[in-house]
């Protein structure tokens, strides 16, 4: 083979990946549109005003209902955000069947994930020092998957292991020194 060969053979590699990052990029948009749409419709059926933000952070469309006035959309919310796990499934549900691919949007209503993140954070850091300080395995309460995504995120910045275990709905993450 010789050496123009091999450039040119670089190049395609490289075309593809971007047209591969491109495709992705366009999936996540028109994901996250579903998701609007259905929402939007949701939002109109039950008379309740917000406003929808749809961004890609990473691999993932972000989608969020902002309120409009405070309180309006708590009961989307619920107790401990169950109420919000099963509109994020339903949602999905709807982008997925927008776009023939399996959808891993997430969602989030009047700042609940954003705020349940920062607690979530404070939490993991704490178990973290304590791992640590002891030399000895962390585990938490138990969490929903969104939840122990973000303890698993904190955890590997740290530069420490942790791993999930249980069943669900008493799965916990387990922290680790390395």
């Amino acid at each position: 083979m010789t050496d123009d060969q091999v450039q040119t053979d670089t190049e395609v590699g490289s075309i593809d990946s971007t047209e591969h990052t491109t495709k992705a990029g366009s999936l996540l948009e028109r994901e996250g549109d579903a998701a609007a749409d259905y929402l939007e419709g949701l939002l109109d059926i039950a008379d309740l005003d917000g406003d929808i933000d749809i961004d890609v952070e990473g691999n993932r469309a972000m989608v969020s209902v902002v309120e409009v006035r405070t309180g309006d959309l708590g009961h989307l919310v619920g107790t401990k955000g169950e109420v919000l796990d099963a509109l994020q499934e339903l949602t999905r549900l709807a982008a997925t069947r927008e776009t023939g691919e399996r959808s891993r949007l997430m969602l989030d209503v009047a700042g609940f994930r954003t705020a349940r993140r920062a607690a979530l954070t404070e939490l993991a850091n704490a178990a973290i020092a304590e791992a640590q300080a002891t030399s000895a395995p962390v585990s938490m309460e138990p969490m929903t998957p969104f939840e122990r995504k973000v303890v698993h995120d904190a955890v590997a910045e740290a530069g420490l292991v942790s791993e999930s275990e249980g069943e669900e709905p008493r799965r916990c993450v387990v922290i680790r020194v390395r």
